[in-house]
């Protein structure tokens, strides 16, 4: 007795973990979760986000050319052989012996750069560079946001094909069902029951087909959000709504909130600086330097101890250095040239960029247009070939339609209802475009 309520305790516990487990993996994954996930956890941004904490280093980098050098010497010399010079004295030679068979030397070096053009422009350049990885790593969200999307919407789009080639099926099911009784009976050829067959295996390998492709494209969802392709989704259908009337649409469009065009402003910044760099090498530069050693020389190696053999004495001295360049060959001014040119380039670029820019938004214009103008007319079009569908069927139930006519039918209303699918996939394309246009692409999140 004991051991079976041991058993329904182990299965009441087992139970309890396994049903959050298995709520959080049937857990429906909207636009808006997807999106969110994947700014925590794709691994482009997140490289970009450690760009950023590289910039920073970067910056304390060149902000130490800026700040006093320190550091400590130390050296120990045996000579076996002390070496001797020759010495006149009042015209007779004498050789006299130099130094100790043990020296001893400890001191500390201390240097700082006073003035020095290009090492305060570098720190300006550092900044500037770390507010570019900001930028880019902003750029790569809002890329990320809209992959992630487009994504999104095209397993829905999908999944919806595959309702509609479900409810194709049932219905020539229904259909030969009916062909079959028929044909029993002698009310039918064998012939239709081939079509009516052909016809259903045709669907039957159509869907295969959609659901291989609606797992690959979950696959390149979940790649995309940074998720294991393992971990099973589900999509909301409801995210894929209907569209009866554009967005609010301007003639043109405010590129300053852009990040591409930031990123542009913050290239023109750092090509000034590089160029303030180069014209900083004519500039004179001036450094303070300083050091102190203590020595000590001894014929035996208990000199530490400071007896009687062995003598110590110090030294330190301060300096100023002064470097002034007078000519390199016209180095420098080859390389000012150079930035200038490529800060020519760069206006070029900007040019083009922001040309491109107006481009796509409106680009994006025409086509959320033609896409709803496209929406209006399929809605349409498959309802009303759903109400020939159903027409033709009664007619065929009655004798009153060919088979071939029912079958004719029953395509023109697939064709019909995925037409209008596919429209509502670029519609939600080009409104994620005009989004993106007009720099608002993370409003998706929100």
């Amino acid at each position: 007795m004991l051991k079976v309520k041991m058993v329904k305790l182990m299965l009441i516990l087992i139970t309890g973990i396994a049903l959050p487990q298995l709520a959080a993996a049937q857990q429906q994954l909207t636009l808006k979760d997807a999106l969110t996930f994947a700014l925590q956890n794709n691994t482009k941004l997140r490289k970009a986000k450690l760009d950023i904490e590289g910039g920073r280093y970067k910056v304390e980098e060149v902000r130490a050319q800026a700040l006093p050098t320190l550091s400590g010497t130390a050296g120990l010399t045996y000579n076996p052989i002390i070496g001797q010079q020759v010495v006149d004295f009042g015209g007779q030679l004498q050789t006299l012996k130099f130094g100790q068979k043990w020296n001893s030397s400890a001191g500390v070096q201390l240097s700082q750069q006073l003035f020095n053009q290009q090492v305060f422009t570098g720190l300006q350049a550092a900044k500037s560079s770390e507010e570019y990885y900001n930028l880019t790593s902003q750029l790569t969200e809002e890329q990320i946001i809209e992959l992630v999307a487009n994504n999104y919407y095209q397993v829905l789009v999908n999944r919806q094909q595959l309702n509609v080639i479900d409810t194709n099926i049932k219905n020539v099911k229904v259909v030969e069902k009916i062909v079959s009784n028929q044909y029993k009976n002698g009310l039918a050829r064998k012939i239709d029951v081939d079509r009516i067959n052909v016809n259903l295996t045709n669907l039957n390998t159509q869907r295969e087909q959609v659901i291989n492709g609606i797992t690959q494209l979950e696959n390149q969802l979940k790649f995309s959000m940074g998720m294991p392709v393992s971990t099973p989704i589900s999509l909301p259908a409801t995210e894929l709504t209907e569209v009866t009337q554009l967005p609010v649409l301007t003639d043109s469009v405010d590129l300053t909130n852009r990040t591409e065009v930031k990123l542009l402003d913050n290239q023109d910044k750092l090509l000034a600086l590089q160029r303030k760099a180069y014209v900083a090498e004519y500039y004179p530069s001036l450094s303070l330097s300083g050091n102190y050693t203590y020595s000590s020389q001894s014929n035996g190696f208990d000199f530490l101890n400071s007896n009687a053999t062995a003598i110590g004495f110090g030294s330190s001295a301060i300096g100023l250095s002064l470097k002034v360049p007078i000519f390199n060959g016209f180095l420098t001014r080859s390389k000012i040239r150079q930035a200038n040119v490529n800060i020519k380039k760069a206006q070029e670029d900007r040019k083009e960029s922001t040309n491109s820019l107006n481009l796509a938004y409106e680009n994006a214009k025409i086509q959320l247009r033609n896409n709803l103008n496209t929406i209006n007319s399929q809605r349409k079009n498959a309802n009303l070939a759903q109400e020939i569908y159903k027409s033709t069927q009664n007619n065929y139930n009655n004798g009153l339609a060919s088979l071939t006519d029912l079958i004719d039918t029953e395509n023109a209303l697939t064709e019909a209802q995925n037409s209008y699918t596919q429209a509502l996939l670029n519609y939600k394309v080009a409104e994620i475009q005009l989004i993106k246009s007009n720099g608002n692409i993370k409003s998706l999140v929100q």
